[in-house]
């Protein structure tokens, strides 16, 4: 079966001379001008990438992008420009492209990524990602200490962090250790659905309640009934769907839109957003009340770039998680693969490191990850972000190995060494030379 591919441009000669190009290359394509269009024909075709202009009318490219990343969907999608900037490379990689290119780019190369995306495709195994958190670092403990204790009970949730931190993976391990597990589990994303429709997305509604109402649609929190409920950037939701949301928490009842029957939800609703609450609620964006009904526990999830000390170990998980799914032996990064991502900011967090690994193990053929593997992104941070040495490396995990010791033994340096399998005295000498006492 052909590669297909999914060219999105609002110029109808782009897409016809770059359609004319693939196809020669033994790619099958489709191309839209209108990007409003772009989400229904990823649900309706069979699209195994998409090439992507960022400066287009009404939607731009990036919040294309985040849209079809916030529904799930898993897809390569290739970011092309023709108006670069550093600002939309980040945003790029923070809400999950695979790549980024400035016209005119290098047809020649795109190709090659575009064959090597497609040869990766047919060999991929089917995977299972992991569901568990990966964590040495001590705030990430101390969260998933409050999820088990959480978790058995009935409380409402609300989980905050930035994009790509790891929210629904949070709200799923809640949901695994509850006592609901194994009953319906629904995920809505509020940031998604525009909001005319999120209402009757949540609630149902009666055949005619609406010109468009041809029969009776069942509401997500009926779907979840028993269940759990996760409303994904809740902080999106207008007033008026919240006072709606509002009632039926207090009522423990929904009564969809057109009719007059009302139906015990028993839900559990977790919900999350990456927007400052407190700031909503401030300029009256966000109801208050509200807000202490979904947060009897509130969790908020650290960036990546204070979990330093996760860093590498996220890198390793990421990297035996895609030699699987993609059938290959790479060993490690190099020490300047590794010291980029340690230094770097990753404001797309986890999920830009994921994505930025998953590319590199793709256009690996070696049995190490080099920089000329990564996103030529991070290639341009290669001076600014090499630290003076290999010994400055060593240094870090060093000390963050250090603390991790110290804060599994309380601070006692006997038991600390113990655990790392060292003399007390090698301690004391290592956390002197590290100007950790």
């Amino acid at each position: 079966m052909a590669y297909r591919i999914l060219i999105v441009d609002d110029e109808n000669e782009m897409c016809i001379s770059l359609a004319e190009i693939l196809e020669a290359n033994g790619f099958e394509t489709i191309y839209e001008t209108n990007p409003k269009n772009v989400e229904s024909i990823l649900r309706i075709e069979n699209i195994d990438l998409v090439l992507m202009d960022i400066k287009m009318p009404e939607i731009t490219g990036i919040d294309l992008l985040k849209r079809i990343k916030h529904n799930g969907q898993s897809i390569p999608i290739i970011m092309i420009t023709g108006h670069p900037s550093i600002e939309n490379a980040v945003k790029s990689m923070k809400y999950g492209a695979l790549n980024f290119y400035v016209k005119p780019f290098n047809i020649s190369q795109l190709i090659n990524e575009i064959k090597q995306l497609s040869n990766s495709k047919q060999n991929r195994s089917p995977l299972s990602d992991n569901t568990k958190t990966i964590t040495q670092n001590k705030i990430m403990r101390e969260i998933l200490f409050e999820i088990e204790q959480v978790a058995p009970t009935d409380a409402s949730v609300l989980i905050m962090g930035e994009s790509g931190t790891g929210k629904e993976l949070i709200a799923t391990e809640i949901y695994c250790n509850s006592k609901r597990y194994g009953k319906p589990f629904k995920k809505v994303n509020c940031g998604s659905i525009p909001d005319s429709l999120l209402t009757s997305e949540l609630f149902g509604y009666e055949k005619g309640a609406f010109t468009d109402a041809k029969s009776q649609h069942i509401g997500y929190f009926e779907q979840a009934k028993d269940g759990t409920l996760f409303l994904d950037e809740i902080g999106d939701m207008s007033l008026k769907t919240q006072s709606k949301m509002l009632r039926v928490l207090q009522d423990g009842e929904i009564q969809r839109l057109g009719g007059i029957k009302s139906f015990c939800t028993n839900t559990r609703v977790l919900s999350a957003t990456n927007k400052n609450i407190s700031n909503l609620i401030e300029n009256k964006l966000f109801r208050e009340d509200l807000f202490y009904r979904l947060s009897v526990v509130t969790i908020e999830l650290p960036p990546l770039r204070k979990r330093k000390d996760d860093i590498l170990l996220l890198s390793k998980y990421f990297l035996d998680y895609f030699n699987r799914l993609y059938n290959k032996n790479i060993k490690h990064f190099t020490y300047e693969v590794e010291t980029i991502f340690v230094k770097h900011s990753w404001p797309g967090n986890i999920r830009e490191l994921k994505n930025c690994i998953q590319r590199a193990v793709i256009f690996s053929q070696d049995e190490i990850i080099e920089i000329k593997h990564l996103p030529s992104q991070y290639r341009e941070l290669v001076n600014e972000s090499i630290m003076d040495s290999p010994q400055d490396l060593y240094d870090y995990i060093t000390r963050e190995t250090i603390k991790e010791a110290l804060v599994k033994s309380n601070g006692i340096k006997q038991k600390a060494a113990e655990l790392l399998s060292i003399h007390r005295k090698t301690l004391y000498n290592r956390m002197k030379k590290l100007d950790m006492e």
